[in-house]
């Protein structure tokens, strides 16, 4: 008896303390702690916030590959489950749901400008267009490639489609018909992301040869080569003038693992880069220019960061971590203070631009 009850007294204190951590797990999986981040120079470089941030139902079943803005209200997104989702990044609800390909979605969506239709690349070597007040089917199939398609880029007046493949060829689409209307063919050229210049006939696009490439679209021709890059070019975004383009960096250990400005005008040279990252830098954004007083632009990467950089200077200017989110792996646009981050392990972030201690992120809710 003498024995049970020291047994006992033992184990009152396990059970106890063991109802506690499971209360705390479960606060602690809404919260956000702060901590600071010190490189060997001892410059701080990044800021977690403490911030609460609310958990809608989730969008996808399994890792989001990409998400895209339909407007300010509504984001496209797409994943290795094979859906195409809209949802409504403002009340947390699923607008649409769309099943057509076979296999999972892959790093490109592309949305008609002023418009609620939209295309999905997939890996079943497809492309699909899709419209949010039409039926959940398909309204037009573009199939043209032998391998998965990596890169949509939708034309200024949305008449034509840019899609470009592993495949080492880019198509050139008539959007009314359904039509190819262009080939062209590269050796080695692996697209990784497609890009339509506004206001131009010109596409921007990034391979796996670590060539950035500009085509005219008047005969899908190249009209320019960037200087080659050392690792793997994985993304390409245009500014909103047309005057300037990012490009993306593959990369470990902070090798690579950059963002690279470019000027699209006359010279045609690399202003500036964005060194910080330590993994694959896999999205950027140009950030709308009421966010700051200066140019800014957004990265994110498979290191779990999304960082804030001054496009003139290069300098970092803040970094957000979303611990346990696994590689992110697509950056868009909501509205004017409003990121989508989608990532491997938890859906898609949003993040929201905050003035309050100078330009910072913080996350806001996940779905």
């Amino acid at each position: 008896m003498l024995l049970l009850r020291c047994q006992l007294k033992r184990a009152l204190p396990q059970q106890v303390l063991c109802g506690s951590c499971a209360v705390m797990g479960k606060l602690q999986s809404k919260l956000k702690h702060s901590t600071y981040k010190y490189r060997p120079d001892g410059i701080i470089e990044e800021r977690i916030q403490t911030k609460a941030f609310q958990e809608y139902s989730p969008a996808h079943v399994d890792t989001v590959s990409v998400v895209a803005a339909l407007n300010s209200d509504l984001c496209v997104s797409g994943g290795k489950d094979k859906a195409v989702v809209v949802y409504n990044w403002k009340t947390g609800n699923v607008v649409k749901r769309f099943r057509g390909h076979d296999r999972e979605i892959t790093k490109q969506i592309a949305c008609v400008p002023k418009s609620n239709q939209f295309f999905s690349a997939s890996r079943d070597r497809t492309v699909m267009m899709w419209d949010l007040h039409g039926s959940s089917q398909p309204r037009q199939q573009f199939s043209g490639h032998a391998m998965v398609v990596t890169g949509l880029a939708v034309s200024p007046d949305s008449s034509q489609l840019c899609t470009g493949s592993r495949d080492n060829t880019l198509l050139l689409w008539d959007v009314g018909t359904g039509r190819c209307v262009e080939r062209a063919s590269v050796s080695r050229n692996l697209v990784t992301h497609l890009c339509w210049v506004p206001r131009e006939p010109y596409i921007l696009q990034t391979s796996e040869d670590k060539t950035i490439r500009l085509w005219d679209s008047r005969g899908l021709q190249v009209a320019h080569i960037f200087p080659i890059k050392q690792h793997i070019q994985t993304y390409c975004e245009v500014s909103e003038d047309g005057h300037k383009c990012i490009s993306c960096s593959s990369g470990f250990g902070g090798e690579g693992c950059e963002a690279t400005l470019w000027d699209l005008r006359q010279t045609r040279n690399r202003i500036c880069e964005y060194k910080g990252h330590f993994q694959t830098v896999a999205s950027c954004v140009f950030l709308p220019r009421a966010l700051a007083l200066m140019p800014v632009i957004a990265t994110s990467s498979h290191d779990c960061n999304v960082k804030i950089w001054n496009q003139d200077t290069g300098a970092c200017l803040f970094t957000l971590s979303l611990d346990g989110s696994g590689p992110l792996t697509s950056l868009a646009i909501g509205d004017t203070i409003s990121l989508l981050c989608a990532s491997f392990s938890r859906g898609i972030h949003l993040l929201r631009v905050d003035h309050s201690q100078g330009l910072q992120l913080r996350e806001v809710a996940a779905f």
